[in-house]
């Protein structure tokens, strides 16, 4: 008897597969977490094998699981475009995002193909520049949506949806951190970051002087990875070849990195709407920690 495979198990499935949590796919599939570790059984039992594999509080997936998820993501993005193909409110036309530079790098290709998947049918215009320029895109009502990063200046407005730990960078292979004074490869110097970098040297009484300057991430990078500069970093922006330098080599504490959300008040869609709920379910890190601290 030919064995089918339930696509409301399969977007589940492809849903804990992209959160690595069963209790953050709830979320996003709109089931509670009973549901969806029944719904998760129940695949295994129909597929006769074992798809995850508890890691802590994570769902790491076996080989298994890495198997069926290609096939999984594939399924589900069909149904979805034959639904949008003869639904008559299915959601079409163009949104636009913008978002710097370095987070587009990290975090568009997850939050654009999730969105895709959902919305086969809306263009996606992407702008990349710094934060504040973006708040003044959304300000102006040019564009729909903003992931920007989340400073007293900038995030007023802002949902603030991800904090990460912003470090000190050097590279593993020079020792440009051993230098006096300390060369710094930062942002322009409307970079919140550079200010603060600046701000907490200055107050440690360490001597520093600014070699290479640039709005763009990856010439920043290059600058550390090349053993000529030291720069401050969010940590998933960590690089291979990058040295995390602390108070033990000399380097003050750095305060969080907050990523915030603008949205445009001007003109609200339900397809900005849309899209910020990917942005959320892809970046958020906070409510987690906050349900884990209650």
């Amino acid at each position: 008897m030919t064995v089918l495979l339930d696509t409301d198990h399969l977007r589940t499935f492809v849903a804990i597969a992209e959160t690595g949590s069963f209790t953050r796919a709830a979320d996003v599939v709109h089931k509670t977490q009973s549901a969806v570790s029944m719904q998760m059984k129940r695949l295994e039992d129909r597929v006769g094998r074992a798809l995850f594999a508890r890691d802590g509080r994570a769902s790491r997936l076996t080989a298994d699981g890495e198997r069926l998820l290609d096939y999984a993501r594939r399924i589900v993005k069909l149904n979805l475009e034959a639904v949008a193909a003869f639904a008559d409110e299915a959601l079409s036309g163009r949104v636009c995002l913008g978002v710097p530079d370095d987070y587009a790098d990290r975090y568009l290709p997850d939050i654009m193909a999730r969105f895709s998947r959902t919305h086969p049918s809306v263009e996606l215009t992407v702008v990349c520049e710094p934060s504040f320029r973006l708040s003044e895109h959304i300000a102006a009502g040019t564009i729909d949506l903003a992931i920007i990063t989340a400073t007293e200046i900038t995030g007023r407005n802002a949902q603030v949806i991800r904090r990460e730990r912003l470090l000190w960078v050097s590279s593993l292979r020079h020792s440009a951190h051993l230098e006096t004074p300390t060369p710094l490869a930062l942002g322009q110097p409307t970079c919140q970051w550079r200010d603060v970098a600046m701000t907490r040297l200055t107050a440690a009484g360490r001597a520093y002087r600014m070699l290479y300057s640039s709005p763009n991430h990856g010439a920043v990078s290059a600058a550390v990875l090349s053993g000529l500069a030291v720069s401050v970093v969010p940590e998933s922006a960590l690089r291979p070849g990058m040295r995390v330098l602390g108070p033990s080599e000399g380097f003050p504490p750095l305060p969080p990195c907050d990523i915030g959300l603008l949205r445009n008040r001007h003109e609200p869609s339900a397809l900005a709407d849309a899209l910020a709920n990917h942005i959320i379910q892809g970046l958020d890190n906070l409510t987690e920690a906050t349900a884990a601290a209650e």
